[in-house]
């Protein structure tokens, strides 16, 4: 009886989450695009938000798992409903479904659950599999562009796309649902306390970039800023759009899955010192290749930050704070996370790309939730909006 109470309640939350967002969806859309957009796109909106609001959380992805028993047949019914809903909204506003790339989608959406559901692993031990299935499913995502996103609304969407939003619950799905990963917290949860630490951890992370980037001259402050209601409403529906868009996807993949599986792994050792060494042995060459590939003066400066975010990991960890493995598993991610940003083509923001993983990374920590590493991640990045800056990439 608790059991289905905790349930019923989980799912009203979902709800109550989404239909918020389904009403900013309406509010912010209607100033952009047509309401017959907009009344087509807000039934998959609101399906697909409503599963992801509700699917992460514990007494879901656990009341599934009881009921699909492991059976293959029922667990690819879910990749199977989004690759409907994926092409069903494309083939309802007249797009070709099958143009270019997007046959891909099929084999993205169904392949990490097909994975686990074979495997059918019922250990909590983080193994190659669980890093192998993570790489195979994310570098396509991430490297191959799909012809059709099917955005929210279409072909104009600021709330992100129906894509993106089936990768992101495709991925909640096969890891915590089916591999019964711990600690993803995909799903929103408010906490007083999760959000003061989210909003202190901004303003000391912004406070540090700020010194280091104005004195190399990477920050400027910016003459354009005029603190009126249009700049405002522009810098909401940014700051939304960079939540929605880039940053629940963002964190989902290295902090949510990366960063929780690396801090699983490296405790499941017997001392954190071999993943530690290996990290940096690997991590130091790869930062220097970046930075002495990037136009521009201070190669040196991505391998001076992995040099110093490991040194503090090694503080942390011979104190140690926390369990065994979480900062040197933070140390790893935050560097990864830095040194994917070289597309920027500058050497300073992707030294500082590495600081700002450390911060996501340090409040996933501390709330063991993407929403508040995603916020963190919203804040910084419209952080320029806010205090009215210039980045020089």
């Amino acid at each position: 009886m608790a059991y289905q109470s905790s349930l019923k309640r989980a799912l009203i939350t979902g709800g109550i989450y989404t239909l918020l967002l389904s009403m900013l969806f309406i509010l912010i859309a209607s100033t952009y695009s047509t309401a017959s957009a907009i009344f087509l796109a807000l039934p998959f909106f609101v399906i697909l938000y409503f599963i992801f609001f509700t699917l992460g959380r514990p007494q879901v992805s656990g009341w599934l798992r009881e009921r699909m028993q492991g059976d293959i047949r029922y667990i690819m019914l879910f990749p199977l409903l989004l690759i409907v809903l994926y092409y069903g909204y494309i083939i309802l506003n007249g797009d070709n479904p099958f143009m270019g790339t997007v046959f891909l989608v099929p084999y993205l959406l169904f392949f990490p659950v097909l994975v686990f559901a074979v495997k059918n692993s019922k250990s909590p031990q983080i193994n190659w599999v669980d890093f192998l299935t993570f790489v195979l499913f994310f570098f396509p995502v991430t490297l191959v562009k799909i012809n059709i996103d099917a955005d929210l609304p279409y072909k104009s969407g600021t709330f992100d796309s129906v894509y993106r939003i089936a990768v992101m619950l495709t991925a909640i799905f096969a890891f915590v649902t089916v591999r019964n990963l711990e600690d993803a917290g995909c799903y929103p949860v408010f906490r007083w306390k999760y959000l003061f630490t989210t909003l202190w951890v901004w303003i000391a992370f912004y406070l540090f970039v700020f010194a280091i980037g104005y004195g190399v001259d990477f920050i400027r402050l910016s003459a354009d800023r005029q603190l009126n209601y249009p700049y405002i409403e522009k810098t909401g529906i940014r700051f939304i759009a960079i939540f929605l868009h880039t940053a629940l996807f963002e964190e989902l993949v290295f902090r949510g899955l990366l960063q929780n599986m690396l801090g699983k792994r490296i405790g499941q050792a017997a001392s954190w010192k071999a993943g530690w060494r290996w990290g940096l042995i690997i991590l130091i060459p790869v930062a220097l290749l970046a930075g002495y590939t990037l136009k521009g003066g201070m190669h040196w400066f991505p391998a001076l930050i992995t040099i110093l975010l490991f040194g503090v990991a090694y503080g942390l960890e011979k104190k140690p704070v926390g369990r065994m493995g979480d900062y040197t598993a933070l140390a790893i991610t935050s560097v990864i996370f830095g040194l994917v940003h070289y597309h920027s083509g500058s050497i300073i923001f992707t030294g500082l790309a590495c600081i700002g993983g450390w911060a996501y990374g340090y409040v996933y920590l501390k709330t063991k939730n993407v929403f508040y590493c995603a916020l963190l991640h919203a804040l910084v990045n419209t952080s320029p909006l806010i205090f009215g800056l210039e980045l020089a990439k």
